[in-house]
């Protein structure tokens, strides 16, 4: 028995040795009990969350996005009319404010920075904008190099997110219920409007985030509004229309919104967020076609799953739950794509999760 004993603990302690903690970042809404963006520590081998900290106190900053280099971090915060701030992150591990600006519209939701670390893109849900910036040597922010206003007499913008790809901007935009394309202008560092709609979109299917393959190839977009996901395939003649497919359980009869969606690193499966339903839905993914197979609905444990992400290793997918103040941890099956509930974390009002 002593023998058995001394065994256990001999793994145990091994165990322990090949632990990994990594930091995640958290942004939240500040309209409850947090008071900014926290720094968490995650094991990649146990898939736990550990040491949650304030690393700084900002007024519900509800995205956030690192340099390339990881040296600087943004968050869109909603104090004022909104704006976006620039942090410093330190090598204590807190952050310093290097500063901010106007969003140049309300409630700005999400922001994106360019490849080469030059850019950035805030997306304003609220002011139905987007502002575009330039990030100088230091990490800061210039005032809005351009602000496009994508409202119109008939149909109100609620842009929800943007991103640089190649040469070209893209933002889903809610109420308009297109995806924009923006081409960078051969002369000067601006952009203009390429297209109001890559493909078209279902009635009323509301934009919101988008992810893309490693190639370009193919773009996959969440609808907040129908809980449907829309494939379109990048041809040399411009987009083209591959399906529209809902993101709910068949049995599910409620109302429910989606949020968030990822590629699986090998690009294989397909991830995506429904509010409502409180689940993840897995799809499975045709390389060649780009199409989906939906093959799993897993609940969230919790309430209102908004942000998702996979960590590193692509071993797990942790879900922030708004509501329920949780964030929850799931196995990734990597041969099969499918999720597994494994445990879950207190933290307060988890909207962006970011490794």
């Amino acid at each position: 028995m002593k023998l058995t004993f001394s065994l256990l603990f001999i793994l145990f302690q091994v165990t322990l040795s090949f632990s990994q903690n990594i930091d995640m970042y958290l942004g939240t809404f500040t309209d409850g009990k947090s008071e900014g963006i926290y720094k968490l520590q995650f094991d990649t081998i146990q898939g736990t969350l550990s040491d949650s900290k304030l690393i700084t106190k900002a007024e519900s900053p509800s995205f956030l996005a690192f340099s390339p280099n990881r040296n600087y971090l943004y968050a869109t915060c909603r104090e004022g009319d909104g704006i976006v701030s620039a942090f410093r992150i330190k090598n204590d591990n807190y952050l310093q404010l290097i500063n901010s600006v106007d969003s140049h519209g309300a409630s700005p939701c999400h922001v994106a920075v360019n490849s080469e670390g030059t850019k950035l893109v805030v997306s304003n849900y609220g002011g139905g904008t987007i502002a575009l910036y330039d990030i100088n040597s230091d990490g800061s922010l210039t005032e809005a190099l351009q602000v496009f206003k994508q409202s119109t007499d008939e149909a109100v913008s609620h842009a929800h997110s943007a991103q640089f790809i190649d040469n070209h901007l893209f933002v889903a935009d809610l109420g308009r219920n297109s995806v924009f394309k923006y081409q960078k202008n051969d002369i000067g560092d601006g952009y203009k409007l390429k297209t109001e709609s890559i493909v078209s979109m279902q009635p009323n299917a509301g934009p919101r985030h988008f992810t893309v393959t490693k190639d370009h190839k193919f773009f996959y977009i969440i609808n907040e509004l129908n809980s449907s996901i829309t494939v379109a395939k990048h041809t040399n003649k411009g987009f083209k229309l591959v399906e529209h497919i809902s993101t709910l359980d068949d049995d599910f009869k409620g109302e429910s919104y989606c949020a968030d969606i990822h590629l699986s690193p090998d690009e294989q499966f397909l991830y995506g967020s429904n509010r409502g339903e409180n689940s993840i839905v897995v799809f499975k993914r045709h390389h060649t076609t780009g199409k989906l197979k939906k093959i799993q609905n897993i609940s969230v444990e919790g309430d209102w799953p908004r942000n998702f992400t996979i960590d590193p290793t692509g071993n797990f997918l942790l879900v922030g739950n708004r509501r329920t103040n949780n964030i929850s941890i799931f196995n990734i099956n990597k041969k099969n794509g499918k999720l597994k509930f494994s445990n879950s974390f207190n933290a307060p009002s988890p909207v962006c999760l970011l490794f």
